[in-house]
This record gives structure tokens, C-alpha cells and sequence, in this order.
């Protein structure tokens, strides 16, 4: 070894033992007869002091040509430190150097490798290995992998077994795009990478394995957010012989126990809460239920007076905030400009001050009365102080706009908190939706879905009012994970295809294979998967996944370090049989 202890290992309790060190040089401060450098490892950092008169001068001299990020061997003395350094936990103790070794040199780096560094994020991705030295990079990983762990361990104590399933399989044109692959051998014909592993598990529950989970790799060819990734992770369970509330059960206990032991939270029961629910109460089918703002339906109340903007809507809707009837007009028209950007397409905000001394001011004053508008207030369960926001339009757009100002709001008001943590099961989704674009619809969840049982004779009638055995995890507002419990029957998968627009001959191309093994005892079965890099993300309390990926790409779905994706070289495309145009 080149070292007998790391950078973070030293305390007042090695003083006077010879020690052999190795790392990187943070810093180096030089005051003419004395130096000190910091020497920093992945486990922290230990001074290093340099002493003209008492280190050996050649010693000394070879410290002098230092750089940062100079990687170095050093044999040394610990000795107690004259000024402690009660930040870093190397802080009572320094090394009194004997030997200084250079392993090798570096190059002044591009940005300062410190928490605090000047280094843009583009710099930074193109640097990435330079970047993952920093303490706050190499921190987030280091819970991303502790994270795993505990799930590995979690569902093992279970018995769930830990498949790996195939990374070159066939592309599936529903859902988002394939990345397809070429194949050489096969000429003219292509294998995707996996969206997800979703038939491969279900074969698994064929095969009589009962309990699966995989920590996996998904490739999504689709346009990118600061969320989004084309290559993410998925922490994916499959079980046989369960119903919905079995699966609940045993991530909702994975979930109290991931936060209990990482996070020393106390999550408590997660509640649930349809689909039909949460998109009338919020807006949304992954509300943050960290505070309230329910929406208010203010149809009878508000309609039939006059006003045609209301009078024409087919929803008119409202939110109370609290306290908030002291907001001037700079800040009322700021929230109307808010919900006029284009992104979220509101056409204007009507507001109603519920006054101290029990009147109320609106910006529609003109056509409804001081009674009209308590009957507002008393709709809301508005008081005295609070203020009344109030959107109009069709449902679906109104509900989105609405939700989009209730998180607007939420974080303003500071009643999104980072240190609080809101589990929800949302249930009961539609088992489709209409497609504008194409006239037929689609999977909400995917083609593998079953409906309700009490919704199946819907089918035939009313398709779009079939609801779905599906779940997702919600957590302050942000999807963690969903499943639901699948189809096992080929005639209802059938069916299902059917319904989606699959001609016999296209489901048999596609899922033959599936439908093929639903013939041979498929018990019934349903899972879940849920997005690791975003679990990540809410434990370290950020927003964005590409902190907790080693070598993430960019917005763009480039990797700037290594120039990808690239050009290949003609004869490999000749030798692919792929010309392109």
C-alpha cells in the first residue's frame, strides 16, 4: 500500500506515530519559514507542515514546486496542531513531513476543486472527473450508493431475487422512443435498449420467481428537462399472487425504512387519494400535500351574474391563501403576469380580499355584489385577512393553471419546506386517454396495465371511464414511483391491445412472446419501479438528478467530456449495412 492511513483517518490519539499518506494538494500556504499544504483524499484532509531549520531542506524545496492537485506520497510525524481546526475532524492533529514523494504532476485545473468553486456547470461537465473531486459531488454519490444498499438489503431480508434481465432487446413503438441499436451480425435489422424491463419481469412471474427487483439501467430517446436524463435508473419490483394493497404494503414499508435509517424521519402511514380526487383538489396527479389550498369549484356562486368570462367557462375555480389580503398591486400583478406566460397560458387572475372589518375588495367589483363575494369566502372558508384567487376555463387547462399558481404561492409563502416530507399513494388512474392528435387511445401507464375489475364491462361502452389497478408514489409533489398490478390473461391483454389500436397481426409481432406465456399458468402479478435518481434527489434535498449521476449528460443529452454522441466511421456503417442520407 502506499499509504498506511487516509487523509480523514488521523486524530489526537496517532500523536507520535509515523504514518505514510496519500492524496491530492488542496492548498498550499507559504510563509517564507514555515509551510503548510492540505492533503485531501475522498475521506477528508490533514495538514501537512513544512519547517525551515527542522524539515529537511531538500524536503522543503520539493514542497515549493508543488501545485494544486499535485498528487503526492508523504512520510511524516503526527504531532498535536498548535491552532486547532474545529471544522474538519483532522483538526487537533498535523504531520511534521520527513519524506515528500511526487506520484504526479497535474496541470492547473480549469476551476478550483472546492465546494465553493468558480467553475460553470457546462466547465464542469466537460471536466467531470475534476468536478467529482469536490466534497459536495463526491457526498451526493456517496448517498446514491448508501441508498442502494439499503435497498438491496431491505428487499433481500424479503426474499426478493436480484435478476438481471437484457439490455439488447426489441424496440416497442409505444410509449417514448426506442434508442435503437444496429446489428452487424443480423444486417437490416435493430435492437432497442429498454424504456424499461417491464415484459421481462412479468416473464420472471411466469417463471415462478414471485419476488424481483433489479437496480436498472432505462434509456428514454426523449426531449430533456433539468429532471430528465436519457439514461436513468429504476429501483424495479415485480410480485406474484398479490393484489394492490400487497404492494402498497411492502414499498411503503421500503420507503419508512430508506428514510428512517438514512434521513432519521418518522414518515408515518401514507394516505391515499384517487386520481379523480387529486386532479379536482389540485390540479394535478402529484400534488404536494405539504400544506393546503385545496381548489374551491365556485360554479354557483359565480356564474349566471353577468360576467361572461365566467359565465362561458365550464370551470371556475379558486384557491384561499391565508393572511395574504395585504398584498399590494405590485404583487397582484405580478402573480397575473405569472399565470399569463405562455408556459402556463392563463388569460387573467381575479382576486377577492376578504377585508378586516368583513367587507371585500375584488377585481371584478362591478358585476358581483358584497353578498355575491361572501358567498365566495364562504365557499372557500375564506376569513377575515385572507385572499381569493380565482382562474376560469375548460377543466383540464383551468386545473393545470390552477396548479401551477398554487406551487407558485406554496413557494413564496414558505410553505414548501425542504425538511418536511408529505407521502401520498395516488390510485385509481384512468386505464387510458384520448389522443387528440392520432383519434385512438392510449396506455396511461402502459399496455400491461389491468383495469378494475368492476370497470372491465366498460370496456366496450365507455372506455375513457375505465380506471386502472395503478398506483404512484407522490412525495411534496414529485412522482417517486408507480406500478400497478398487470394483465395475466392473454384475452384480456387481447383485449387491451385491441382497445389501443394494435391490429391482431401487430400485437403478435411485438408481444407474441407475452401473450404466448400467458398460456402456460401466468400466476396474477403486479409491480412497481421507482426512480432512483430522483429518490436521490429528494434525499440530498435538490432538484436535479444530474447531481447524483456520476457522468450525467447535459440538457442537450450530450456527454461534453467525451464528445458523445459522435460521428462512426464509414466502414462502420458499411460494415452495418446503414447508409446515411
Amino acid at each position: 500500500m502506499l499509504r498506511s492511513h487516509t487523509c480523514g483517518e488521523l486524530r489526537i490519539e496517532h500523536v507520535g506515530k509515523e504514518v505514510t499518506l496519500s492524496g491530492w494538494v488542496q492548498r498550499i500556504r507559504d510563509k517564507g519559514g514555515l509551510m503548510w499544504i492540505d492533503l485531501r483524499d475522498r475521506y477528508g484532509i490533514t495538514q501537512l507542515t513544512f519547517e525551515e531549520g527542522k524539515t529537511n531542506p531538500e524536503v522543503v524545496e520539493q514542497a515549493r514546486k508543488l501545485g494544486r492537485e499535485f498528487v503526492i506520497q508523504i512520510k511524516g510525524t503526527v504531532v498535536k496542531r498548535y491552532a486547532k481546526n474545529d471544522k474538519i475532524p483532522t483538526g487537533e492533529i498535523e504531520l511534521e513531513i520527513t519524506e515528500l514523494n511526487v506520484l504526479n504532476a497535474s496541470k492547473t485545473p480549469p476551476f478550483i476543486i472546492e465546494d465553493d468553486t468558480d467553475g460553470g456547470e457546462d466547465l464542469r461537465l466537460k471536466y467531470r472527473y475534476l468536478d467529482l473531486r469536490r466534497n459536495e459531488v463526491r457526498e451526493k454519490l456517496a448517498l446514491r450508493s448508501k441508498l442502494a444498499i439499503a435497498v438491496r438489503n431491505y428487499l433481500a431480508e424479503l426474499d426478493f431475487l436480484e435478476v438481471e434481465t437484457p439490455v439488447l432487446i426489441k424496440s416497442t413503438p409505444e410509449g417514448a422512443r426506442d434508442f435503437v441499436v444496429p446489428s452487424r451480425i443480423n444486417q437490416g435489422e435493430f435492437y432497442a435498449l429498454p424504456q424499461s424491463p417491464q415484459t421481462f419481469k412479468q416473464l420472471l412471474m411466469v417463471s415462478g420467481f414471485d419476488r424481483y427487483f433489479q437496480i436498472v439501467k432505462c434509456f428514454r430517446d426523449e426531449d430533456l428537462r433539468a429532471d430528465r436524463q436519457p439514461e436513468f435508473t429504476q429501483i424495479d419490483c415485480e410480485m406474484s399472487f398479490v393484489t394492490r394493497d400487497d404492494v402498497l404494503g411492502v414499498f411503503e414499508g421500503m420507503t419508512q425504512h430508506l428514510f428512517k435509517s438514512i434521513k432519521g424521519v418518522e414518515l408515518g402511514e401514507f394516505p391515499h387519494m384517487t386520481y379523480a380526487d387529486a386532479m379536482e383538489k389540485y390540479g394535478s396527479d402529484k400534488p404536494d400535500i405539504r400544506f393546503g389550498m385545496e381548489f374551491i369549484n365556485l360554479n354557483s356562486v359565480s356564474q349566471d351574474k353577468g360576467f361572461n368570462v365566467f359565465d362561458q367557462a365550464e370551470l371556475v375555480v379558486g384557491i384561499c391563501a391565508k393572511e395574504c389580503a395585504e398584498y399590494t398591486r405590485k404583487q397582484l400583478d405580478a402573480l397575473t403576469d405569472f399565470v399569463r406566460r405562455p408556459q402556463i397560458g392563463a388569460k387573467g387572475l381575479v382576486y377577492v380580499k376578504c377585508n378586516a372589518d368583513g367587507s371585500f375588495k375584488s377585481s371584478v367589483d362591478k358585476f358581483y355584489s358584497q353578498e355575491d363575494l361572501k358567498g365566495w369566502a364562504e365557499a372557500a372558508k375564506a376569513e377575515a385577512g385572507d385572499l381569493i384567487f380565482v382562474l376560469s376555463g375548460d377543466t383540464n387547462s383551468v386545473r393545470k393553471q390552477m396548479n401551477e399558481l398554487r406551487l407558485h404561492l406554496g413557494n413564496e409563502l414558505g410553505l414548501r419546506k425542504n425538511n418536511e416530507y408529505k407521502p401520498l399513494w395516488v390510485i385509481d388512474f384512468p386505464l387510458l386517454e384520448w389522443d387528440e392528435e392520432t383519434k385512438r387511445f392510449h396506455a396511461m401507464h402502459h399496455p400491461f396495465t389491468s383495469p378494475l375489475k368492476e370497470d372491465i364491462a366498460k370496456l366496450d361502452t365507455a372506455p375513457g371511464e375505465v380506471r386502472a389497478n395503478a398506483y404512484d408514489l407522490v412525495i411534496n409533489g414529485v412522482e417517486i414511483g408507480g406500478g400497478s398490478i398487470r394483465i395475466h390473461d392473454r384475452n384480456m391483454q387481447k383485449t387491451m391491445f385491441q382497445h389501443l389500436g394494435f391490429t391482431d397481426e401487430e400485437a403478435k409481432a411485438q408481444f407474441g412472446f407475452l401473450m404466448d406465456a400467458f398460456e402456460y399458468g401466468a400466476p396474477p402479478h403486479g409491480g412497481i419501479a421507482f426512480g432512483f435518481d430522483r429518490l436521490c434527489a429528494m434525499f440530498g434535498g435538490t432538484e436535479t438528478i444530474r447531481d447524483y449521476i456520476a457522468f450525467p449528460k447535459n440538457t442537450s443529452g450530450r456527454d461534453v467530456m467525451i464528445d458523445s454522441p459522435s460521428p462512426v466511421a464509414d466502414d462502420q456503417l458499411k460494415e452495418l449495412g446503414i447508409k446515411l442520407s
